[in-house]
């Protein structure tokens, strides 16, 4: 797939108000500082679709972009930000469980993963009820360009392994880097591909 045009819609702080259309969704989420903005800015070829910020969690509504005129690029908020205190922390909790929960339109969920980390339990705590209430979802590994292709390999499995405890069958994943654009293209082919599948059923 190329991305030849993606157009900012919309920002929202309530999943209800979100774009009436039957237009598919693939929505971006992480712990905040995990590279979401970049990694956005990088699949659309466009350094300032989504705001970067050297402060951590400064993505506080939904924000829609829509691509190619054919689906949605959903940027949500991300979660675990413990500095923004309680009161806030619970309501985004409730804007991305509410959109998680009830966009029929949201056909996958990117769940973005610093490929430089051990496993973060606020992650697997994530994933794990993603599974439990069956959201359709894959995992993107960030920041590949940090450190060697032996560390990042090493530590994706790490974290594939840990999971493997739990599931039976793993999300599909990526590795990706915003900096030397790795994994753009299979990313994008993924989304393509899942939107061919999507019309094919519609027929």
């Amino acid at each position: 797939m190329d991305i030849t045009s993606a157009e900012f819609v919309v920002s929202n702080s309530r999943a209800d108000m979100c774009p009436q259309t039957h237009l598919p969704e693939y929505a971006f989420i992480g712990r905040s500082n995990v590279g979401k903005s970049s990694l956005i800015n990088m699949l659309t070829k466009n350094p300032k679709l989504a705001m970067t910020s050297a402060t951590p969690g400064k993505t506080l509504l939904i924000n829609h972009f829509l691509i190619n005129k054919e689906w949605y690029l959903v940027d949500l908020p991300g979660y675990g930000y413990a500095q923004r205190g309680k009161k806030m922390m619970e309501k985004i909790q409730k804007l991305i469980e509410y959109y998680v929960l009830e966009r029929k339109q949201m056909t996958c969920l990117f769940v973005l993963i610093d490929s430089r980390l051990e496993p973060q339990r606020i992650d697997l705590e994530f994933i794990e009820w993603l599974g439990e209430n069956g959201i359709p979802f894959a995992l993107i590994f960030t920041k590949a360009d940090k450190q060697s292709v032996g560390k990042t390999k090493a530590s994706v499995n790490r974290f594939l392994n840990t999971l493997k405890e739990q599931w039976e069958e793993l999300p599909p994943h990526f590795i990706s880097s915003s900096e030397n654009k790795t994994g753009r293209q299979e990313i994008l082919n993924y989304i393509e591909q899942v939107n061919r599948s999507l019309k094919e059923q519609a027929e």
